[in-house]
């Protein structure tokens, strides 16, 4: 036992309970002469004498009845708080807040509705931005985002498909334009750009066998939003480069086709990652579980090809 702040008033209280150093110091696991050392200390930096002792007893002075009165209400409260906070070790309940990209909560959702129905007793604070921010700073638990943005010195838990990005445009579009073959093929094509977080104007990125290219694409349309991007696509108003997960019903229906495929290669897919605790809360090691047993049950699953421009 800790012989300074708490450990003393704990100290205290127990020699008032029991009227004698040794049984209380039996109770707080401790030596009898630590236990009255911390005594000692306290009343020397109080300038106080709390007990009355004598070598057959020990009883508190008036000083000391008035302190134990006091502080031992305080010290009740202290001691329920600390054994409802360790009680989120073993029980998963409370909240939960998780920083991630809208993207990718879309593409978690069911996951997030799944652990709510699993744990009726936990809350989920789900904050979406574009940009990428210090979770610990902004007090979140965890984040979701793509692998190869979280940052190094968290933990990180894969999980999910591996990401890929596509090139896409309407049929309409192709019945107007050739597809095109190479990434730099894009300059003759109005394309549709995508503004990011932070204010800059996204470059395409394309890699195959080594080859890496960005492509600063020129357009008629500039949005920061999916939904748009993929509307505008539809309406034939040009080719758009998009998460493969935001497209990929448009390329099963065929209301979108895909081009440079190859030049598109997969990604590493979301994590969730949180900083390194010594003592995680039972709530996100509830959500770590419940995702390593979403991703073990898709494993077996394969996707249909996707329609492609000739």
């Amino acid at each position: 036992m800790k012989t300074s702040g708490l450990g003393e008033l704990e100290a205290v209280l127990a020699v008032a309970r029991h009227r004698n150093f040794r049984a209380a110091a039996t109770e707080l696991g401790m030596s009898t002469s630590a236990l009255s050392h911390a005594v000692a200390a306290l009343e020397s930096r109080i300038g106080v004498r709390l007990f009355n002792r004598t070598t057959r007893s020990v009883s508190l002075s008036e000083a000391g009845a008035q302190f134990v009165d006091s502080i031992a209400p305080a010290l009740s409260t202290i001691r329920g708080a600390i054994e409802t906070a360790g009680s989120f070790r073993d029980t998963v309940s409370g909240m939960l807040r998780i920083n991630t990209s809208a993207g990718a909560a879309k593409q978690v959702m069911a996951l997030f509705i799944d652990y709510i129905k699993r744990y009726p007793e936990m809350k989920l604070d789900i904050v979406t931005e574009g940009k990428l921010i210090d979770i610990v700073a902004d007090g979140f638990d965890a984040g979701i985002r793509l692998a190869g943005t979280v940052p190094q010195d968290m933990i990180a838990i894969p999980f999910g498909d591996t990401q890929r990005f596509a090139v896409v445009g309407s049929p309409a579009y192709f019945a107007r334009h050739k597809p095109p073959r190479t990434p730099g093929d894009l300059h003759a094509h109005p394309c549709i750009r995508m503004r990011m977080p932070s204010g800059s104007i996204y470059q395409w990125e394309f890699e195959r066998h080594g080859e890496a290219v960005r492509i600063d694409v020129k357009g008629p349309l500039m949005l920061d939003e999916p939904g748009l991007m993929l509307q505008a696509a539809r309406e034939g108003l040009g080719l758009a480069y998009m998460s493969e997960w935001n497209v990929a019903a448009d390329l099963q229906d065929g209301t979108l086709i895909r081009v440079l495929d190859a030049w598109t290669p997969p990604l590493d897919g979301l994590c969730l990652y949180y900083p390194g605790r010594r003592h995680m809360p039972a709530g996100l090691r509830a959500l770590i579980d419940l995702i390593r047993e979403h991703a073990d049950a898709r494993r077996p699953q394969r996707r249909r090809a996707p329609r492609r421009a000739q």
